[in-house]
């Protein structure tokens, strides 16, 4: 860590992306009392979920990142908690049989409460105001009262996130991943879909597996990894008081972490090399991802992994590449390129729904098309660069909802008022997000069918 560097330099430093709250007395009293609650996640969780973004970086094991575009309140409960876990374990075992390596499990949850938008303000039927920006920040209600930045959103947001936290553990330690309730996974309203009898398939291979391996005294109670599994938390750190309010340093090391999540990313529209976001990210040990967008030159991203990870260490620096469908071929070979050019170790992750929105009938929505084509265009690249397509960046919930067009189980523009909850933007519903699972676990077979083996050490 640079040594004119602090928790708090960011302010020193130009700034998008900021609400303007009414109050700046209520907003630093809220930022200091969150500042004396514990840490939400903890040093040695994140260095851990570095060394296996590590593997992934070596082309060792794959990551799957993905959950909600923007968590909310209202939506806070187990059972959505519980349904997303499980859609995300389906996609992980799918994963984890066609490559025959790690796949390391971030979901964008406990915290993903912030979002950027393109204008500051939003004007229906002749009034005016400001735009939502999540949960943390004001509510989604189109009124005066809803739409003024609230700083106790804060507070909740972090109340939510522990909460959140402490099932998700639970789900993850208690025995609920147990590889053993492979079949018990599948959610209910997945039973008739095209993807349940592929699932099943796998969900018998496995089984029978499982039980040549207990025939063999290899069961879950002697060996913990059949029955838990690693999982962490993700969002975007754009509310920088918050995340400095979280920001500790750690007791064993000295090093600086953000305590909010045991990854940040900085987004597409607050990536500015000399800006607020990076100057902060930049001082953290967590692992740190980074959207990279059509507008992304190969010298303006060397320069930021220069900020970001200056001592190259694999697994601190993830690139979330997100172009749109037909923009991928003209922009991610000379990233790659450049990146390969100066040694530099990072993930490469793709993001196949941020530049495929679309509006039909007066929603916003993503052609499940064009995210397919998105990823199979990011792994085309790969191969022919001969480089790792490390991981998939993904919004996506548990429920069975109509937010994104297409699957199997086709979801028309005709449909999209049917049950469309999001928040923010739309998300793969558990069908759609499995099927994204097979498709990439095709590639990549492919990919390990093609490339020698590469040896994997443990996390």
């Amino acid at each position: 860590m640079s040594m004119d560097w602090t928790p708090g330099s960011w302010r020193t430093k130009p700034i998008e992306q900021v609400p303007a709250y009414p109050d700046p007395l209520a907003l630093a009293e809220t930022e200091k009392r969150l500042s004396t609650f514990p840490p939400l996640v903890f040093a040695g969780e994140a260095r851990k979920l570095m060394r296996a973004l590590g593997e992934v970086a070596e082309g060792r094991a794959f990551l799957l990142q993905g959950g909600d575009c923007a968590e909310s309140f209202a939506e806070h409960g187990a059972d959505n908690i519980r349904d997303f876990f499980r859609a995300f374990l389906q996609m992980a075992v799918v994963l984890t049989f066609a490559a025959s390596s790690p796949v390391v499990k971030v979901g964008r949850i406990a915290g993903q409460f912030a979002k950027p938008r393109s204008n500051p303000d939003e004007t229906r039927d002749g009034q005016t105001l400001p735009s939502y920006r999540g949960d943390i920040i004001n509510g989604i209600e189109f009124d005066e009262a809803s739409r003024i930045p609230n700083p106790e959103r804060q507070e909740m947001a972090y109340r939510q996130s522990a909460a959140t936290l402490n099932l998700l553990r639970a789900f993850a330690q208690g025995g609920y991943a147990n590889l053993e309730n492979v079949h018990t996974w599948m959610l209910g309203f997945l039973a008739d879909s095209p993807q349940a009898a592929r699932y099943r398939q796998l969900a018998d291979r496995i089984s029978e597996t499982m039980h040549f391996m207990r025939a063999i005294g290899i069961n879950a109670e002697s060996h913990p990894s059949l029955r838990e599994t690693d999982f962490f938390t993700s969002h975007e750190a754009l509310l920088l008081g918050y995340e400095e309010a979280l920001t500790r340093v750690d007791s064993t090391s000295g090093d600086w972490y953000a305590t909010s999540g045991h990854m940040i990313w900085i987004g597409d529209r607050t990536r500015q090399e000399n800006n607020a976001h990076v100057e902060f990210c930049r001082g953290i040990r967590n692992p740190i991802g980074l959207k990279c967008g059509p507008s992304l030159e190969p010298d303006g991203l060397i320069r930021l992994i220069d900020k970001l990870n200056p001592d190259n260490i694999p697994g601190r620096l993830t690139l979330i590449a997100r172009f749109g469908h037909e923009k991928v071929e003209a922009h991610l070979p000379k990233l790659i390129r450049a990146v390969q050019k100066e040694g530099r170790k990072v993930v490469w992750s793709c993001d196949p729904m941020h530049g495929n929105t679309i509006t039909l009938n007066g929603y916003k929505t993503r052609p499940f098309d064009r995210i397919l084509a998105e990823v199979q265009s990011f792994f085309d690249v790969h191969h022919a660069e001969g480089t790792h397509a490390g991981g998939i960046h993904v919004e996506m919930t548990g429920k069975d909802v109509t937010e994104c067009t297409g699957g199997t189980r086709a979801v028309s523009a005709e449909d999209l008022s049917d049950r469309y909850h999001t928040h923010c933007d739309p998300r793969l519903n558990a069908t759609q997000a499995l099927e994204l699972a097979f498709l990439v676990a095709e590639l990549l077979k492919k990919d390990r069918e093609s490339v020698p083996a590469r040896k994997a050490v443990n996390f």
